[in-house]
Parts: C-alpha cells; sequence; structure tokens
C-alpha cells in the first residue's frame, strides 16, 4: 500500500492554505497513494497558541469541512486521514481526526483523548477529551489506529489501538520548537518525539505514521514569539525501522510503502502480545500505584 503524509506550512488564510493542501493531495493521489494522512488541525493556523474564543468560530464550519473532504477523498479515489475542529454544542468543542474511504463516505472519527495544557499549546482551553475511545477504523487499506499528536506520547493509547486490532498506528501531529530553547533542548525534544513514537511501533509490531506541520507560525497574543514546527515527518515499520522522513523546514509529500504481511513477519519472530502479564496490570487503572 502506498501512504503519502502530506508535511506543510500555514499560507496565512484557510483558503490559500487548503489550494496547498489540495493540490498536493492530488499530486499524491496521481502518483499511486491509498492512503493520505493530513497533519494536525490542517485547515488553519496552529490557534492554541493563545487563548481566545473568536477561534471557536473555526469550528462551527464542522459539518461543511466533513463534506467538503469527503469530496476530496473521492475525487482523488483515496483513504483521506483530516485534523478537524469539531463544535458538538454550544461550549463543547472536540479535536477531531474524520477518516474517509475512497468513496468520500466517513469510514469513522476519532476525538483527541489526550489534552495538553503548555505554554503555547493551550489546548484545554479549546478542546474537551474525547469520549470515542481507543476504536480502530476500519477502511478498503486496513484498520486505522488513528491518534492525535499528544497521544503520541501515552503506550496506553498505541497499545489499546492495538488490542482492538489495529493494522497501522497514525499520528496527525503540530508540534514545535520555541526559538528561545537552546539547539541541545531542541535536538532532545526531537529526539525524544521521534523515540517515544518508534517505541510504539516496537512493543505493539505495528507500522507507525507521524504527519507533522512545518514552519514559523507567530503567536497571535503576542506572550509569547511563536512556535516553529518542526516537521520531520516519518513512517517506521513495525520492528521501529525508519522507512521514510522529512526534514525540518520543507513543505513535502512523503511517500511510503507498507506492507501489511510484514506486520506478522514481525510479530512471528517477536511475540510480545504473546507473553504479556495481564493479571498483573491491575495498577495501570490507577493514576499512581502508591
Amino acid at each position: 500500500m502506498k501512504t503519502a503524509l502530506i508535511q506543510q506550512a500555514y499560507h496565512g488564510s484557510k483558503e490559500q492554505t487548503l489550494q496547498v493542501t489540495l493540490e498536493k493531495i492530488k499530486e499524491a493521489a496521481q502518483k499511486g497513494a491509498e492512503l493520505v494522512v493530513l497533519q494536525e488541525l490542517h485547515q488553519t493556523e496552529y490557534f492554541c497558541q493563545s487563548e481566545d474564543t473568536k477561534f471557536f468560530d473555526y469550528a462551527a464550519h464542522f459539518e461543511s469541512d466533513v463534506a467538503f473532504w469527503g469530496t476530496v477523498a473521492k475525487e482523488n479515489h483515496v483513504v483521506l486521514v483530516t485534523s478537524l475542529f469539531e463544535k458538538r454544542a454550544a461550549g463543547l468543542y472536540h479535536n477531531t481526526a474524520v477518516i474517509f474511504e475512497k468513496d468520500g463516505s466517513v469510514a469513522g472519527k476519532y476525538r483527541k483523548m489526550h489534552i495538553p495544557d503548555d505554554p503555547g499549546f493551550y489546548e484545554k482551553f479549546y478542546f474537551t477529551p474525547g469520549d470515542l475511545g481507543f476504536e480502530p477504523i476500519q477502511t478498503s487499506v486496513g484498520k486505522l489506529g488513528v491518534l492525535v499528536c499528544w497521544d503520541q506520547w501515552y503506550p496506553e493509547a498505541a497499545r489499546a489501538m492495538t488490542l482492538k486490532g489495529a493494522e497501522i498506528l497514525i499520528y496527525p501531529t503540530a508540534i514545535g520548537w520555541f526559538e528561545a530553547d537552546s539547539e541541545e533542548e531542541k535536538a532532545r525534544q526531537l529526539d525524544s518525539w521521534i523515540t517515544i513514537q518508534r517505541s510504539h511501533a516496537i512493543a505493539n509490531g505495528l507500522p507507525v505514521i507521524s504527519c507533522n506541520r512545518v514552519g514559523f507560525e507567530a503567536d497571535s497574543a503576542g506572550v509569547m514569539a511563536g512556535t516553529r514546527f518542526w516537521g520531520n515527518s516519518f513512517v517506521c515499520g513495525a520492528q521501529g525501522e525508519m522507512l521514510v522522513q522529512a526534514d525540518d523546514k520543507s513543505e513535502t509529500i512523503l511517500y511510503s510503502e507498507i506492507e501489511h504481511s510484514r506486520t506478522k513477519e514481525v510479530r512471528d519472530i517477536w511475540p510480545f502480545l504473546r507473553d504479556r502479564r495481564i493479571e498483573e496490570y491491575s495498577c495501570l487503572l490507577k493514576r499512581y500505584c502508591d
């Protein structure tokens, strides 16, 4: 299965950004991609750098956005992983990945479960934690374990998707550096981000797709300078082996071939799921085992 990750920057408006995205999806489809993955909140700037109620207006178009991306998936005959701002009710919003089948129908959706609240990433102001659980989504290209950004730091999320039959773990992401950090600190952060996701691949015997945005986005509130999203979108195999990786500056379409048969081969030689001591893991249901 040929997969395409669209790593891109924000282009100043939703309209201009969508135009770039559409061109890249079309190019990917023409080159044979069956699965196309977009980055987190790909329609707009990463607005969570500040807390401002005006940004809730972005979620008001959720239904029309779903219809739009369904048409895009159908026109390009691809399974499409999108990341949208969902208004569920007044004062109730979600960071929601919507997955479309090749015919444009909605295959399923996932509401981001782990919500961060850190300087420059004030997501708890905007997003209610998801309530759909860790449920893989069946598509014509496989059963997709779609998670979102902050979820990628939690082995429990990856494991739950795996135990429910996911064949690929997919992370639309928006993460980057603050300019004031030292080069050493920036390197440590990026290495940690890659390592934790490769670890999910190894522990679960599944390929991992991580699609991140790129480019500098200023803090609209002016409290901080802004965030330089570090790109580095990648695909790794079921043993954590790096298959492809983008750089930290370029807008690009990152292609990779994923073979579901490889998962069986890896799990046959590394049967981690077989040897789990499930009767001893009750402590994991506690916040801290004291």
